[in-house]
């Protein structure tokens, strides 16, 4: 018996394992061979479970209030037009967590939307049983 792999001559009258050769998965994905790295493939796999929240808020380059939004968008998650009143929970939540930073005076954008993504996944979470993947993109005017 043989591992993939492994290097078989055969003979007339008998086969023996000669050496080893490099063996295993090759992902092929559209052009590229190989190239697809375990974080994508994770990433590919929670969006097919759990969907993409994308949340757009627009903030004032002077004072860091907001300006308009926030704006929700879903993919794979839940459809829009039979939980609307999820979805408002959900910028009801985003608009908490920018109320927070704009009290500390936090104007960085990674803390923001780290801010934003802990309370509205901890939110759905509890709503719905389901991780999706939080994009926040944060726009200055």
């Amino acid at each position: 018996m043989v591992d993939n792999g492994q290097i078989i001559e055969v003979g007339r009258k008998k086969a023996t394992i000669s050496g080893k050769v490099t063996a295993g998965k090759i992902l092929v994905d559209g052009l590229g061979v190989g190239d697809v790295g375990n974080i994508v493939l994770r990433d590919r796999k929670q969006l097919s479970q759990d969907g993409i929240m994308i949340v757009v808020v627009t903030i004032n380059k002077d004072g860091g209030e907001v300006a308009a939004g926030p704006d929700i968008v879903t993919r794979g998650f839940v459809y829009v037009r039979e939980s609307e009143q999820l979805i408002e929970d959900a910028k009801e939540k985003v608009r908490e967590a920018m109320d927070i930073c704009t009290r500390k005076h936090i104007t960085e954008w990674a803390v923001i939307k780290t801010q934003i993504r802990e309370r509205l996944g901890k939110h759905l979470f509890e709503k719905t049983g389901r991780r999706p993947m939080i994009l926040p993109i944060i726009m200055e005017v």
